[in-house]
């Protein structure tokens, strides 16, 4: 089943934010992620907010959704403007899921230009969609870059099908290099997600993912450790015996390979788990997560951020939905964040960026740590010689371990 919502104070009815997010607006830029809550069939490891179509009753169906998404974004833009923020353009567009491509490539271009309607786009904007590799078509692309989508983020995750198969993906291998290629055919750059140290999978086979992986020359790589989650199948086949456990040094060494590899293929690491052919083709819509900017999650269970404020809607599709119709806040809770709570959110997801964090602005325990994390092989000395806190491949391996050493007690 899907993930627990946070707990959380009350969030208004008509969405209006504290006068608190005004701070210091024209320094953060402004972002839009879309939550497509749909998927032919759940994964056997997810346990994203996502739901089949035999899983929703009515009033959540796929055929309205995008409707009523973009009934969110009016709200949206009504409740920035009645909270006094100034209208910004959208620096960047993330349309997530669940798998967004299985709504018409008509239907998500729709909810772009609501958006688009309300803001605007930077010059050079960047608007993503996840996709499977089977949910797509050569002319949905084709749409999607008319509609003004820049990049698509395909859920490849191996190139193995028994690793597939233990996914439960429903893509076969042979599936990725076409709609790559469709992709670049519509001008739209391409990003390849991956996962390693599923259960049954071996070195070689990681080796083969990887390898296969850039043998498409993507513009983007993210790989990314099988984390098994509570409640999901795949931990129930592992409690029961039906698949092996994972192994912590299994993840270390595929994560050394895969750093590795990508490396030697050109592309440069910018965040712990993502790799990037140039700086700019790193995705900024995610590097505006780790650096604290402002965006607006539309969509049932999605997330937003404003000023120092978050909040998180409701999780059922029906429930989201009929709260719009009603004319309110979909959103089920919300928190505001005081100055600490902010600046360890900030040195927890810094330190993961090859920009690395200002050492100067660790407390003074902090700062006495960075000498220790050098001698342990964990810190780059020449960059902390600079003033910046920049992590080695094992710092990298133990970005939890340095953070837990740098935060304030």
């Amino acid at each position: 089943m899907p993930s627990v919502l946070p707990l959380g104070d009350p969030a208004p009815a008509d969405g209006l934010l504290p006068s608190q997010v005004l701070a210091d607006v024209g320094r953060r830029k402004f972002g839009l992620y879309v939550h497509i809550p749909f998927c032919a069939v759940r994964c056997g490891y997810c346990d994203f907010n996502t739901y089949t179509a035999t899983e929703l009753g009515g009033g959540a169906s796929q055929a309205a959704y995008s409707g009523t998404a973009a009934s969110e974004v009016d709200f949206a833009a009504k409740v920035l403007e009645d909270s006094g923020l100034p209208r910004r353009p959208m620096s960047t567009v993330f349309f997530g899921g669940g798998t967004p491509t299985l709504l018409p490539a008509e239907d998500l271009a729709e909810i772009l230009r609501t958006a688009v309607g309300h803001w605007g786009l930077e010059e050079g904007a960047e608007v993503t969609t996840e996709a499977n590799p089977d949910s797509v078509t050569r002319e949905s692309l084709q749409v999607l870059k008319d509609a003004g989508f820049t990049r698509v983020s395909f859920g490849m995750q191996s190139a193995v099908p028994h690793v597939l198969k233990v996914l439960d993906r429903t893509h076969t291998p042979s599936r990725v290099p076409q709609v790559v290629q469709w992709a670049r055919e519509a001008g739209l750059a391409v990003s390849l997600d991956l996962i390693y140290g599923t259960p049954g999978e071996s070195m070689a086979d990681w080796r083969e993912s990887l390898e296969t992986a850039l043998s498409y020359e993507p513009d983007h790589i993210s790989a990314y450790a099988l984390i098994v989650e509570e409640g999901t199948k795949l931990a129930a086949q592992i409690r029961r015996g039906e698949v092996p456990g994972i192994d912590d040094d299994d993840h270390a060494a595929k994560y050394e390979l895969a750093d590795q590899l990508i490396s030697e293929a050109g592309l440069g690491w910018y965040e712990v788990s993502n790799w990037a052919r140039t700086p700019e083709q790193a995705c900024r819509h995610n590097l505006a997560y780790w650096r604290g900017d402002d965006w607006w999650g539309i969509g049932p269970g999605a997330h937003s951020h404003v000023g120092g404020v978050r909040w998180w809607n409701v999780k059922h599709p029906a429930a989201y939905a009929s709260r719009l119709v009603a004319g309110e806040s979909p959103a089920a809770g919300r928190e505001t964040l005081d100055a600490g709570t902010r600046d360890v959110e900030r040195i927890m997801l810094e330190a993961r960026l090859v920009s690395g964090l200002a050492i100067d602005g660790l407390d003074k325990d902090g700062r006495r740590a960075v000498a220790g994390l050098i001698a342990d092989g964990l810190a780059e000395p020449a960059a902390a010689f600079q003033g910046r806190l920049v992590l080695t491949l094992k710092g990298r391996l133990l970005a939890d371990a340095v953070v837990r050493r740098i935060l304030p007690d």
